[in-house]
């Protein structure tokens, strides 16, 4: 797309923006912006300096969080004591052992949600680990004419670091990110990085408890942070091209500090979730939900004991009833695939004793057991004609005809079994008579 496909494309950005929002009285500028600030000077708003680089200029500011800072529940000197391999298990072995401190979190603001070459990231970023505490540096867009200077300062600084982690930013940050750099004519930083996207491993431990598992809702939900004052995410393309129309940059500060808060929490959840998946067995939780969600993920994974007790800690926990009776089963499956049958007899008779979604199919486990292991074919045709009265089928039908051949058999076999035996003892006490 060469810069005039790009104008056009803009320009018709801008006009359904416009539409989406016509209803909307603008806001007026206060008392308090006015001047240069009114004007549109981003330096007289926000704390930072504007940076010259060989290929123009751009605006940067920074942001530090000592290491007394508190961001909801969690201390910001925590995350200076994280451990090297925390990162290993979420990604399945490819981030080994990095300090913290060679890690680097990323988050952008961009003209949209879509993606693509017309979409460009006004604001990057970045923040990372250090002795002092935490820090934050943004890289602002004051025109579009600045991107390839913001682009070559964000490179420089990346050069840094050895681990990138985002939140869902494997499938929009960086990749839009790569086409920025490609639409500049450069080579993108991220080939060398092994990136940990901490959205999956968030989905994967809170998505059966939470509505959502959105940033912002983890953080509040998670870390006990609650915003306030904090500029829709949807807004935020708006605000900027009102600011690149009007030149007045009265309605940025708000989107710096949106970003800011979701680089900080982003840190912070990197102190909580990976933890609960480098040692399930001694993850500390509220909630029997959360722990069901790592249970399910240790089973995709082969870890069936580690999964086996967790799935039993939830139980005991609390669970909706949803979610308890299928617990309840997946915990009887795993028991008799590891060979603890009176733990898994058990588990399905108590779901056999009760009106839940799992009752036939318990039943079914109780037939086969009672069919194969115990050979006791009337036990598990009791079974099969409890679970066709709950829920009849053409399975459990052809399962009740066999067992019932079975039944059959035996009893004919135990028959003869008695004649014979009768038989011989009679010849045996006619030979003693002779």
């Amino acid at each position: 797309m060469d810069i005039t496909e790009q104008l056009a494309h803009l320009r018709k950005t801008v006009e359904g923006i416009n539409s989406r929002y016509s209803g909307q009285p603008p806001r007026p500028v206060s008392a308090a912006v006015s001047g240069s600030a009114a004007r549109g000077f981003i330096e007289d708003l926000v704390s930072g300096e504007v940076i010259f680089t060989p290929f123009g200029s751009h605006f940067e500011t920074e942001r530090h969080f000592p290491a007394h800072h508190r961001h909801g529940s969690y201390e910001i000197s925590d995350l200076t004591e994280l451990r090297p391999d925390l990162l290993a298990a979420l990604s399945d072995g490819e981030i080994a052992s990095v300090p913290p401190s060679r890690w680097l979190f990323l988050d952008t603001e961009t003209t949209g949600l879509a993606g693509g070459s017309g979409t460009y990231a006004f604001l990057i970023g970045v923040g990372w680990i250090g002795a002092d505490g935490f820090r934050v540096r943004q890289f602002f867009m004051r025109d579009y004419s600045e991107e390839a200077s913001v682009l070559h300062s964000l490179g420089e600084l990346i050069a840094r670091f050895d681990i990138l982690i985002t939140y869902n930013g494997r499938s929009y940050d960086q990749p839009l990110l790569e086409t920025r750099y490609t639409m500049c004519r450069a080579r993108h930083p991220f080939s060398r990085l092994p990136h940990l996207d901490l959205l999956y491993g968030a989905r994967r431990l809170f998505r059966l408890r939470l509505e959502n598992c959105r940033l912002v809702n983890l953080e509040n939900q998670i870390l006990g942070y609650e915003r306030e004052g904090d500029i829709p995410g949807e807004m935020i393309p708006y605000c900027y091209f009102e600011y690149l129309r009007s030149r007045r940059a009265h309605r940025l500060p708000p989107i710096f500090h949106h970003n800011v808060l979701d680089i900080v929490s982003l840190a912070c959840l990197t102190g909580v979730i990976p933890e609960a998946f480098r040692d399930p067995g001694s993850v500390r939780a509220r909630h029997g939900m959360d722990l069901l969600g790592l249970a399910r993920w240790l089973q995709v994974s082969g870890r069936h004991t580690e999964a086996h007790g967790l799935l039993r800690r939830a139980v005991e926990m609390g669970l909706p009833d949803q979610h308890l009776f299928a617990t309840l089963f997946a915990a009887g499956l795993i028991e008799k695939k590891q060979g603890l049958m009176d733990a898994a007899l058990a588990t399905f008779t108590d779901l056999s004793l009760s009106p839940n979604p799992f009752r036939v199919r318990a039943y079914e486990e109780l037939a086969r057991h009672y069919e194969h292991r115990e050979r006791s074919f009337s036990m598990a045709l009791e079974c099969v004609r409890a679970a066709r009265q709950i829920e009849d089928s053409e399975a459990l039908r052809k399962r009740q005809e066999r067992l019932q051949g079975k039944s059959a058999g035996l009893s004919r076999g135990a028959k003869g079994s008695r004649r014979g035996s009768g038989t011989g003892r009679q010849s045996t006490l006619t030979a003693g008579l002779l």
